[in-house]
């Protein structure tokens, strides 16, 4: 959160801040006298250009300016209402929003402050209070982002304001897209999704950072984020894996662009545990089919299982079942078929009419890369 001082000078061109610089420095001459105007010239040297009657809208502005300095928030925002009702319709008024937005924040009010912030948005986005005014309102999201209430009816912080930051955060990218505010907001949305562990809505957001910001310092960490995400909404081999197909694809594609990256973070171990997921996946529909009495569906996912993934576990513990599903089949579906006579002895060791020692299963399931994968030899 930054301090008024730097909410002030942030929000002003140079000339502007001059001008409010000498009223602070005129604050101990009469109240009757006129405020000068200072603009800085090309040697970077102050330069009187003129004076500021004390009865103009700019002087007025420049007095809750200088409240909001002093630490007078309170008083900013009498002077900005009292401004607002004299001149609703002053060339100054987005000027106006901003400083009794930033004397509300001053005062704990960030939630009445963004409804000055939302209207510079809405109505003033040419203005030069435009930019500050996004910057004020990425500021309050994260903020609410990180955990902080609303007050309820001006009392205590009770109000979740997690909506709120969600909607404050998706506003600043579609208001000012491309730009580095943008990035910012784009990368704590999807920080916040990762963090409340709402993959999915993580794994979107930081494909978007990915698209629209593909230079930004930032994208290898978004890169990691995504995968991570699709990774953890794998929830079982009883539900949807496309996610982990997800994983697997970006995994491949951060090997391909980032080398360095992907072996730091172990991409190839990684990539096994996928294989093993989308293998047990296989094999837990195989035995949904079985319970359900449709041995011809089960048997084509085993079949399938047995091809992509011959070294899996799953599919040693296909092996282990099959003779009892074929016993089920027709005989031209077994015709079809593999040979599952020669893979069971070949990765079980065993025949065709025996069942695996349970030492041996254990071994066999915890050493799989020992086994010969399907059609090797011994």
């Amino acid at each position: 959160m930054i301090g008024p001082l730097a909410r002030w000078t942030s929000t002003f061109s140079p000339a502007s801040l001059c001008a409010a610089v000498l009223v602070a420095l005129a604050a101990a001459t009469p109240a009757h006298a006129q405020a000068e105007k200072y603009e800085l010239d090309s040697l970077d040297r102050w330069k009187k250009v003129a004076d500021i009657d004390p009865a103009s809208e700019e002087a007025q502005l420049l007095a809750a300016r200088r409240a909001l300095v002093n630490h007078e928030p309170a008083r900013a925002k009498n002077l900005i209402n009292a401004f607002l009702d004299r001149y609703p319709l002053s060339r100054f008024r987005a000027d106006a929003l901003l400083i009794r937005g930033d004397a509300l924040r001053e005062s704990d009010d960030e939630y009445g402050a963004l409804f000055d912030y939302e209207e510079i948005c809405r109505r003033y986005a040419s203005s030069s209070t435009f930019v500050p005014a996004l910057e004020r309102e990425l500021e309050i999201a994260n903020a609410y982002a990180d955990g902080l209430h609303r007050k309820f009816f001006g009392t205590f912080r009770w109000v979740d304001a997690s909506e709120d930051a969600q909607e404050l955060l998706i506003r600043v990218q579609e208001r000012l897209p491309g730009s580095e505010l943008a990035e910012r907001a784009c990368m704590r949305l999807a920080d916040f999704y990762f963090d409340r562990r709402e993959m999915l809505m993580a794994a979107e957001a930081y494909s978007i950072f990915i698209e629209n910001f593909p230079r930004s310092a930032k994208v290898s960490k978004a890169r990691l984020r995504l995968i991570y995400s699709y990774l953890a909404g794998f929830r079982g081999p009883e539900y949807d894996a496309s996610g982990l197909l997800e994983a697997r694809a970006k995994l491949r594609s951060l090997q391909a662009l980032q080398p360095g990256l992907a072996q730091q973070v172990g991409a190839d171990s990684i990539l096994v545990r996928i294989e093993e997921s989308e293998a047990a996946k296989f094999l837990s529909t195989a035995s949904w089919y079985l319970e359900v009495n449709d041995p011809i569906s089960a048997e084509l996912f085993i079949r399938r299982l047995v091809q992509r993934h011959p070294r899996s576990v799953a599919t040693l513990e296909a092996m282990r079942i099959i003779p009892s599903v074929l016993t089920r089949l027709p005989k031209s579906v077994i015709d079809d078929g593999p040979d599952y006579r020669a893979l069971r002895k070949q990765l079980l060791q065993i025949e065709w009419d025996q069942m695996p020692a349970p030492d041996a299963m254990q071994d066999a399931m915890e050493h799989p890369e020992k086994t010969p994968a399907a059609g090797e030899s011994k």
